[in-house]
This record gives C-alpha cells, structure tokens and sequence, in this order.
C-alpha cells in the first residue's frame, strides 16, 4: 500500500488527511514515480478552503501537483526513462503522496545537482512565472514593476526577467530586500506612497507590470505607472481583472490560458532545470515538514512563512 494526503470537505488545514491508497501502477504513457518530496502551492489550500471554485466533493479528494522523485515503472509507449531514474513531475494530481503515476510529458529528467526538494518546488512557480512574462514579451529595454518579489513566483519572474534583459523594480516587505537585491532587482516597500517611490526608481517610467500580490494598491499603483494596460497582468485577481481593463493569468480567470501560454507552462520546468543546472537560477528552500504533517505545511504557508514549503514521505 502507499499513503496520500486527501480531504472529504472544504475547510480549513485540519481538514486534510493521511490516507492508504493502492500502490499505483504505470499503464500505457504512463511513469510511476516514488515521491522524495512534494511542492507546497498556495493554489492547494484554495482548494481545500473552496476559495477557489472546484468540482462537487463526492469522495476523498487528493491534494497537490508538484513533486520530485525516483521512477519506480515505466509503461509501455514510454521512452527516454527507466526505473531508477531521478525526475521533477509538474500537474501531478494527488502528488502530496509516497507514490503517484503520471504522465509521461508531465515528467522531466532532474540534473544531479537539483535535489528532490528544489525540484519539487520547480512546477507551478516557474510555470507561473515564465509563462507571465512570455505571454507579457518582456525582454530587453523593459522596466518590469512586479508586485509580491519574494514569493515562489516573484522570484522565479526576477530571475527569468533579468535573465532576458529586463530591469525589475520588485516590491516586498524591508526584511526580504536582501534576497531581492541577491536575485537581481531592485527592491521596494510596498505601503503608502508606493507609486512616488517606484517613479523615484525609475525614472524613465515602467513598461510592464505583473502582480503576483493581489493587493488593491498593487492593482492601482500598475495601473497609474503603466499606459499601456495589455501589458499589466494579474496571476491573482483574475475575477476581477476584466473591471480593469488588465490582463489575468489564471489565478481564479474566468476563461483558460490559451494553447500557446499553456505551452510556456509546460517549456518552463525544462527551461529552469537547465538553469539550475548551470548555477543560473535559484531557488530559496523554506521548511520541511513530513507527509502526515501536511496540516501544518499548508498553515506555514497561509502564515507567510519565507521560502518553499515541501512534504517529505
């Protein structure tokens, strides 16, 4: 048997549960992965609070889509891994697990110098984040404002923007300037008077915003520094981005990323692992909790804590 983390009603972290499942066999497409460590996602406790909109419960419902760990089964139609293999999965249902099966394109090869716990904080951020700026053509000559620098995605978009050629003025709370300053951009106070600090910084002007906090300020200082609003974009406000005239990217959007975007999402994991690989990206580790823990991972991150959050079977 194997163990999963699974909840049977909407509410807070208390709701979730350790439970045993058959142990998962690959079928045709299909990897079967032993878990070394799952990503912790804030898109997974707005799921279990029903903050955000889901299918009807009408069983134990799994939790999580990020993970990282050894191939255990390869089925038929697969080609390019063996059992043995260490990989990174990314929109693996239920991957708050000791094992999973997945599909085969949901897979990718992990560098030796990637630990199962830095590859499990990979998927969502860095899809996230690339996918935001690709779909926003960020690149060279661009001053980018992004709202909430120090989280997963924030700092995931710092490093691709920089990357590409982008100024990026990042705003955090003081006590997180340093790691800001470590990944390339330049650091400021979100709180009254946000917009006169960030002209301050730049200026020459902003071209390019994207919001990754979710804040009314953030919505109004993007809109008062960028003219053109094509170019301003929400990951968290989707609802309501329309009643601005901005662009959403998920984050609770009424309709679907289109093909292309999806397919950024999909580029991004192999993209950061090459990264990582060649020391040109970074990741900043937060605590490590157990799988049966999972409770109390999920309240770390409602809390804020600095850092990914991971579970460890």
């Amino acid at each position: 048997m194997a163990e999963a983390i699974a909840y049977t009603e909407f509410g807070g972290p208390e709701v979730l549960r350790l439970i045993n499942i058959p142990t998962p066999t690959a079928g045709a497409g299909e990897i079967a992965v032993r878990i070394e460590a799952a990503g912790v996602n804030p898109i997974d406790g707005k799921l279990r609070s029903g903050l955000r909109a889901s299918a009807p419960l009408t069983g134990p419902r799994r939790v999580g889509g990020d993970a990282a760990g050894i191939v255990t089964g390869v089925g038929d139609e697969v080609e390019g891994f063996r059992v043995g293999d260490a990989v990174v999965v990314m929109g693996a249902p239920g991957a708050y697990a000791t094992d999973i099966v997945v599909r085969a394109e949901n897979v990718q090869p992990r560098p030796p110098q990637v630990s199962a716990e830095v590859g499990a904080s990979l998927g969502i951020p860095v899809g996230t984040a690339y996918q935001s700026l690709r779909s926003l053509a960020v690149g060279p000559g661009d001053t980018l404002l992004l709202h909430g620098g120090s989280g997963a995605v924030g700092q995931a978009a710092i490093q691709f923007a920089v990357l590409w050629g982008a100024t990026v003025i990042a705003t955090a709370s003081e006590r997180r300037f340093d790691r800001i300053r470590e990944l390339g951009a330049i650091p400021v106070a979100y709180g009254e008077g946000l917009a006169e600090r960030i002209r301050a910084l730049a200026p020459e002007g902003i071209t390019v915003a994207l919001d990754a906090a979710g804040t009314d300020e953030a919505i109004n200082a993007s809109l008062e520094l960028v003219a053109d609003r094509e170019r301003i974009a929400t990951i968290v406000r989707g609802r309501d981005a329309a009643s601005f005239g901005i662009r959403a990217f998920q984050g609770g959007a009424p309709n679907p990323l289109p093909e292309r975007a999806q397919g950024w999402r999909r580029e991004a994991l192999p993209v950061a692992l090459a990264l990582l690989a060649a020391g040109r990206f970074s990741v900043e580790l937060g605590p490590s909790f157990p799988l049966a823990e999972a409770a109390a991972a999920h309240r770390a991150v409602e809390q804020g804590t600095d850092g990914k959050i991971t579970l460890i079977p």
